[in-house]
């Protein structure tokens, strides 16, 4: 039986890699060919660390839990729309200098874009909704 500091990294990446779907804890210790015990526990201890969270879910007539990842790894297209990326001051753009991201306009402009599109996502402040434990 590997180590639980193993069987709770791999249990991470497989959480993670299912992304918003989730996964049935019964397939993650499936999925990681550990007991249903021993799944329960490290499924328990991420949920502990703030990695993951577990939602009861009725299955087959049995209730079991939905596990979903805390936070997803950045993708590319998180930035693919930055202003940065194709502004004729990029070589020049530097905090210390009079070209700099602290009063881009573009930039501004940008980065209220997407807090506005994460708020109509969903359904509210983004940052009061960051505060919330659950």
């Amino acid at each position: 039986m590997p180590k639980r500091n193993d069987l709770e990294q791999k249990a991470l990446h497989f959480v993670v890699n299912t992304g918003h779907e989730g996964v049935l804890q019964s397939e993650l210790w499936r999925e990681l060919g550990a007991s249903s015990r021993e799944g329960s526990r490290v499924a328990i201890k991420l949920e502990e660390k703030g990695l993951i969270r577990r939602e009861k879910e009725l299955q087959g007539g049995r209730w079991t839990y939905r596990l979903f990842p805390k936070r997803m790894p950045p993708s590319i297209e998180s930035i693919a729309d930055c202003p940065c990326l194709l502004c004729q001051d990029n070589a020049r753009c530097d905090p210390t200098t009079a070209i700099s991201p602290k009063n881009c306009a573009k930039l501004t402009e940008w980065i209220l874009s997407l807090d506005k599109e994460d708020s109509d996502a969903s359904g509210g402040d983004v940052f009061a909704q960051s505060l919330d434990p659950r």
